[in-house]
């Protein structure tokens, strides 16, 4: 069992961030789910916790606690946006979930302070997909992300990727380039955002890869 290294503060980081926080107005609902819930699911640092599963972007949360109730293994959840971290907040304790943690900022910095080989599955579904070519430098998927999830994973350990973008699939495809495609598709719940690419004529890839050992 490997141990998480005493952290203080996340560094910040140094490349150019992958997402856009777009903050809208958040109602009072949400602003009772954050302040109330935030001490029980909220991890702003590592203290000794570790993540078996990790998820980075959950939007409305929706998918994340239909997974996480048939899954017992400990799940770090990540996003930026805190409509979507209130949404999950609420939906962790309906659902009654004490095996996950929720972490709002930047995913990288989080994760380049975890040990080695701790993660057994990452999910990605639908990143941000920075669609126009001058844009394609922000996308998540490369080469120093794709280089800290080989650091990360355990053996037998995957990434789960999911996009209704072309571009990103390819995009994907050439930065995980030396790892192993095992699946093209797998199930899950169906997010909101797919539903919403559903309606506008968007199919949807999945790939389920592994890095090279």
């Amino acid at each position: 069992m490997c141990r998480a290294p005493s952290v203080g503060r996340v560094p910040e980081q140094q490349e150019i961030r992958s997402y856009l926080v777009r903050r809208g107005r958040t109602g009072p609902t949400s602003r009772e789910a954050l302040e109330r819930l935030w001490p029980v699911y909220g991890m702003d640092v590592l203290d000794g916790w570790l993540p078996q599963v990790l998820e980075i972007g959950f939007g409305m949360g929706e998918a994340t606690v239909l997974m996480a109730q048939d899954d017992p293994r400990p799940l770090l959840a990540i996003d930026v946006h805190p409509a979507g971290i209130a949404a999950l907040l609420r939906r962790l304790e309906a659902a009654g979930l004490s095996h996950v943690r929720v972490h709002e900022g930047d995913a990288v910095p989080l994760l380049q302070q975890l040990p080695d080989g701790c993660l057994e599955e990452v999910r990605l579904y639908f990143p941000d997909p920075w669609p126009k070519a001058r844009h394609a430098k922000r996308r998540l998927v490369r080469p120093s992300f794709v280089a800290l999830l080989e650091r990360l994973l355990a053996p037998g350990g995957f990434l789960h990727l999911a996009t209704d973008r072309p571009e990103y699939e390819q995009h994907a495809r050439e930065a995980l380039a030396t790892w192993a495609v095992v699946e093209e598709r797998r199930d899950r719940p169906t997010t909101g955002y797919e539903r919403r690419a559903h309606r506008d004529g968007r199919g949807v890839v999945d790939l389920v890869c592994r890095p090279p050992r």
